[in-house]
């Protein structure tokens, strides 16, 4: 360590071994520590689709890099000048045959990054060391292809035999997950990839005797003391529970914090809401789980070498695994909420418990994780390379997926006899290299080809369903009816329920038929159910269930529920939530919304919402029915038609009635991506109620709107951009428009945007101005625009303001009968304070062309969602001098709290 305590000083002695299928003049080492770059580097690409921009927008003294290196071998000696490249190449004076193997010296000095970026680097009072060394690349191909750093655990150099010695000041401590020789030395074979830390902190360790064999288990960060006494209770349960089902253990466990926050059991944290605190599971059983998660992946990753990016689902996997057997032993009965619907207390009351997402139990996870993500086709294919995986998917597929179809197999195979094989498999992998494929065709083979299918799942996003179709009753038995759809060879299990609640299982082996039979004996059974608890990645469960007596015999029952929840499968639920809105005419409007999609997507959907318009004393409301297509393997991603209806008031007491149509189809895309790009059509009637003086003005009552538009979005952090075109008409009109949108990240939390709107009539003999362009207010012909004063033109209802078509905020109270194009600027300017400006050119029919523009400050309240608008000079003049410089400030106001939702969680997925 160099006295900055910021960069390390190397010297390195380095035997490499030619591993390739012919002589190599050249040995390529991997520069990671150059990929914490500011600019067009994989790990930033990465960060970025995160939406995390540290690294972006850190200071240079703040990244890592390779500062100077020379080598020598022989009588060659050399410096690197380009030491900005993740892989590093040396040339070799001659060929380096087969096998053979090349002795070489390096001297270098590293620069370590931060270690807020990636969790390595250089922290508070620790400095952890992992991926920066210069190291030969374990899974090099024959052509020395580039490898890159993504933060992804990737395998670098696993295999090799360390021996490191670190200078540090006297009072730091040095830790790893090598064996340690004394207080700055460490060696040893790197099954995992080395990893160290440096500190000025003495870190808590245990010392455990598990039967007979010493285990060293080392943290790397501080505990409470109470974890501290309750892992010395836990860790040893842990470590025999994983040992009777894996064999080997590693002499030695070094958990980093990072590597806990990683690997600790998802979904168990308290829930906080602004100064309430609500706990899901105790004190003890989240250091139970959590620990249990943590040290299951790192045995796994001590165990046995593997290529983490492409067969990252083995070590997953077997984690996941092993997660689904402890929680049968010691957590059978928990809740998936744990305690928080009896902890969640209101006057009394325990709203949670009416929910279904209280019952479900905390081992149905794992199928649920999969399900939610497929049932959106966004999911992917098991073997998808790990860094091309979603967020959500690296623990959906990854893991709980991968972990679930393990389990599966052993349920069918039973328990004792799968992990008889799969403590055979890893005590002969111990140590070693291994490969999926080795994995799976070991287990193929002991289950006599009955585990086949997992291969085949693995290799595509599948739509397997098992449907039970109906129950026919017989003297002794029942003759249960079940088609399969891709589901060639997979087993099904099937469990027959009584009133008891006491179930029997029953297995149907795998075949190719589509539609096949069981029979199973009446013993009054209640209830018939396929893969109960999400025992298989099914695509649908909604049709795993049947009652075989009384009026819903051989069909669903009904089930009315209050509020969105979690579908339960066995039922036809209608989801009833009371909704709350307002517009200036029907005042506050009182409903009820019914649908039938609860928080998992469903290809077929309805939702109607009848209103009370306290404004009106009428009825009036909304409704849509919706069904999807969604293949797994398509340039599209869903292709959406959908009708609905709507009944409103859009001035006092006049009411509109609209119906419509549409299709739409959403363009496949890359998962980390977020790109979307989709294209629809629509046509829609509009039945409007007039005033007899607007029937004299000739006003549009009834007319129909066609709609064609494709639109593409890139939502990514700091370059955002938009894109749409659209082609509109009716009897009388034919317009064609376009936008572009960009909003530039320019420094940390400082955003630029421009946005370009261009509209043209093809075709105008409209009879007024309602479906005029709007510069500064639209004109809502469509009632497509959330206006709460939909025909206001004076009051704070008409300052509402909705960037659309000119986009301009100051009052021109005029509208487009030809042609018009706006640019429209804004930029931060401090704090909550913007600066925006307007220009544009517009042209009406027999008029001269026309230049307007505007200016002004914004305050973002809730940016995107309430923002207020200040205008200061345009062409009407300096604003804040005239007598209704009130009326002239605008605000943007937007009621739709699911946009807001997904605004935040955006790079979750």
């Amino acid at each position: 360590m160099n006295e900055d305590q910021k960069s390390i000083s190397v010297e390195q002695t380095l035997i490499y071994h030619n591993p390739h299928q012919r002589s190599i003049n050249r040995i390529k080492l991997l520069n990671w520590v150059s990929a914490y770059q500011k600019r067009k580097s994989p790990l930033l690409k990465r960060k970025v689709e995160d939406r995390k921009k540290d690294l972006y927008f850190a200071k240079d003294s703040q990244l890592g890099k390779l500062e100077s290196l020379q080598y020598s071998y022989g009588n060659t000696s050399s410096e690197i000048l380009n030491k900005n490249q993740e892989n590093i190449f040396i040339p070799l004076s001659e060929p380096l045959e087969t096998g053979k193997s090349i002795r070489f010296n390096l001297k270098y000095q590293i620069q370590l990054p931060d270690a807020r970026f990636t969790g390595y680097g250089i922290d508070v009072n620790r400095i952890v060391l992992k991926y920066f060394f210069l190291v030969p690349d374990t899974y090099e191909n024959e052509n020395q292809s580039n490898a890159f750093y993504r933060d992804t655990e990737e395998t670098a150099n696993a295999g090799s035999f360390w021996k490191v010695n670190f200078q540090i000041p006297q009072n730091w401590k040095s830790y790893s997950n090598l064996t340690q020789k004394s207080e700055s030395e460490f060696e040893g074979k790197s099954v995992n990839d080395p990893e160290f830390q440096l500190s000025k902190e003495i870190y808590p360790e245990y010392q455990l005797d598990i039967e007979g064999q010493k285990i060293n288990v080392q943290l790397g960060y501080q505990i409470t003391e109470y974890q501290r006494q309750t892992l010395a209770f836990l860790l040893p349960t842990h470590l025999k529970f994983v040992k009777a089902r894996v064999g080997n253990l590693p002499d030695k466990l070094f958990i980093t914090q990072k590597f806990l926050n990683k690997e600790e059991f998802i979904g168990i944290d308290d829930v906080k809401f602004w100064k309430f605190k609500y706990q899901l599971f105790t004190d003890y059983e989240k250091t139970d789980l959590d620990y249990f998660s943590a040290i299951s992946k790192k045995i796994m990753d001590e165990h046995f070498i593997t290529n983490k990016t492409q067969e990252h689902w083995l070590k997953n996997g077997l984690k996941s695994y092993l997660e689904i057997q402890y929680l049968k032993d010691f957590y059978p009965n928990h809740r998936l909420l744990g305690n928080l619907p009896d902890n969640a207390n209101l006057f009394g009351i325990k709203p949670l418990k009416i929910f279904y997402a209280s019952k479900l139990k905390l081992s149905e996870r794992y199928g649920l994780a999969y399900h939610y993500i497929s049932t959106q086709n966004l999911d992917q294919q098991i073997n998808t390379p790990f860094y091309k995986l979603s967020n959500f998917n690296t623990t959906a597929i990854s893991q709980f997926e991968m972990g679930s179809l393990l389990n599966y197999i052993s349920e069918y195979q039973g328990t004792d006899s799968f992990d008889f094989f799969l403590k055979a498999y890893l005590s002969s992998a111990y140590g070693t290299k291994t490969t999926g494929k080795d994995f799976l065709d070991d287990l193929e083979k002991f289950t006599h080809g009955k585990s086949a299918f997992l291969g085949q799942m693995m290799a595509k996003k599948h739509r397997i369903n098992f449907n039970l179709k109906y129950i026919e009753e017989q003297k002794q038995n029942y003759l249960v009816h079940i088609k399969d759809k891709n589901a060639s060879k997979i087993p099904l299990k099937i469990e027959s329920e009584d009133k008891n609640d006491e179930k029997k299982i029953y297995w149907k082996e795998g075949n190719s038929q589509i539609n096949d039979t069981l029979t199973i004996p009446k013993e009054n059974v209640n209830k018939i159910v396929l893969n109960d608890d999400y025992a298989f990645p099914e695509a649908n469960f909604r049709d795993n269930y049947l009652y075989t007596k009384g009026l819903f015999s051989n069909t669903k029952k009904i089930r009315f529920k209050l509020v969105k929840d979690v579908q339960n499968p066995e039922y036809d639920e209608i989801f009833l939530t009371p909704r709350l809105t307002f517009n200036a005419y029907d005042k506050v409007l009182l409903g009820l919304n019914f649908k039938n999609q609860g928080i998992f997507d469903q290809k077929f959907d309805y939702s109607f919402t009848p209103y009370y318009s306290t404004g009106t004393g009428k009825l009036t409301g909304s409704g849509a029915i919706g069904y999807s297509i969604l293949p797994p393997n398509s340039f599209f991603r869903s292709w959406n038609f959908a009708v609905s209806g709507s009944y409103f008031h859009y001035n006092t007491n006049l009411a509109y009635k609209k119906f419509g149509a549409g299709t739409s189809i959403n363009f496949n895309k890359d998962p980390r991506s977020a790109i979307g790009r989709s294209l629809y059509f629509s046509y829609n009637y509009y039945d409007r109620e007039l005033t007899p003086l607007m029937i004299e003005n000739n006003l549009y009552s009834k007319y129909n709107l066609w709609n064609l538009g494709y639109s593409y979005s890139d939502n990514r952090l700091i370059h955002e951009k938009y894109i749409s075109t659209n082609l509109q008409w009716m009897e009388d009109f034919q317009k064609i428009s376009a936008e572009a949108f960009y909003r530039w990240e320019f420094s940390k939390d400082k955003k630029i945007s421009f946005r370009w709107f261009a509209g043209y009539f093809i075709k105008n003999d409209t009879k007024n101005t309602l479906f005029n362009y709007g510069l500064s207010r639209v004109s809502n012909y469509s009632f497509s625009y959330g206006l709460l004063g939909q025909s206001a033109t004076s009051g704070i209802l008409s300052q509402q303001f909705i960037l659309a078509e000119g986009g301009f905020k100051s009052m021109f109270n005029t509208s487009v009968n030809q042609f018009v194009t706006s640019l429209n600027v804004d930029s931060h300017l401090w704090k909550w304070f913007n600066l925006y400006a307007d220009a544009g050119v517009y042209k009406n029919k027999n008029r001269a062309t026309q230049f307007i523009w505007d200016s002004g400050v914004k305050v973002k309240v809730v940016p995107d969602f309430l923002e207020v608008y200040f205008p200061v000079a345009s062409s009407l003049g300096f604003e804040p001098g005239f007598k209704n410089y009130g009326y002239r400030i605008r605000y943007t106001l937007v009621l739709n709290l699911g946009a807001l939702i997904n605004n935040l969680r955006r790079g979750v997925y």
